[in-house]
């Protein structure tokens, strides 16, 4: 990708977004099944499956959960580091994390008067995303 902008910059890894959590589930559905037919039986070894499903699932989930809030506490104090060199003052402590994330995508010239107006209108982040005229591309993103 050479250049990033407001309609590109959304990343989807297919075998990590996709294939593996479906993956996980068709196990899970298919180790659920195996042991509600095995009730009458032997039920015990047929719950093995079930739970390592539920396990993958979980790694899966928080893994990708922790990854992303480690992303974000990251981002909320580079934007915070990058808007006191531009200002000599610290974001706002009223922007919401999702606007601090947005605006990382947008350029030094544009970043101070952005962090304005997304406070001062309420501004979501996909608002401020759409307003950014100097798109500053970020590859680097879990």
């Amino acid at each position: 990708m050479n250049e990033q902008n407001f309609k590109n910059h959304v990343r989807y890894l297919r075998i990590w977004h996709f294939l593996l959590p479906s993956l996980v589930m068709v196990v899970l559905v298919g180790s659920i099944c195996n042991l509600v037919n095995s009730l009458h039986g032997k039920w015990f070894p047929a719950t093995w499956p079930v739970i390592t499903s539920i396990v993958l699932l979980g790694i899966l989930w928080y893994s990708r959960a922790f990854a992303l809030k480690a992303q974000d506490r990251a981002i909320r104090a580079e934007e915070n580091f990058r808007y006191f060199i531009l200002t000599g003052k610290p974001l706002d402590k009223q922007l919401r994390l999702g606007q601090i994330i947005a605006l990382r995508f947008a350029s030094d010239e544009e970043m101070a008067a952005l962090a304005k107006r997304a406070l001062d209108e309420k501004l979501s982040s996909r608002q401020i995303k759409e307003a950014i005229k100097n798109w500053k591309a970020d590859f680097d993103r879990a």
